[in-house]
């Protein structure tokens, strides 16, 4: 098991490279990825990768299911880069807490609008 402190540097040593190897990634389908967090198990043994996509459903679900292929290219790029005795199994998720903000700021809007005609 790895410290808090420990886990903490990895896991953002681990969103630093991750966003540097998409970025350098030539295929056309993750050019708008935005990799927004990575959070790593206490055992180290895996990784749940944070995505958020700018562009309509099926950008954001062909991008997804782009960097979901290219998940063992991405992990063998982080084994080169970060030494640690096995390089943690990635997960990719996508991230909808932008739209969950903008959800929440619309219903705050809604609930001012209705105060303001009262």
């Amino acid at each position: 098991m790895a410290s808090p402190q420990r886990l903490g540097r990895i896991q953002g040593q681990m969103l630093r490279e991750v966003s540097d190897i998409v970025h350098q990634m030539k295929d056309p389908r993750v050019q708008g990825v935005n990799i927004s967090e990575v959070l790593v198990s206490k055992d180290l043994s895996y990784a749940t990768i944070y995505v958020s996509v700018i562009g309509d459903e099926d950008i954001q679900r062909s991008a997804l299911t782009a960097l979901r292929r290219a998940a063992g290219h991405i992990r063998s790029q982080i084994a080169q880069r970060i030494h640690l005795r096995y390089a943690p199994e990635l997960r990719i998720e996508y991230d909808r807490t932008a739209e969950r903000a903008a959800r929440v700021l619309s219903l705050i809007d809604g609930l001012n609008e209705g105060q303001d005609g009262q």
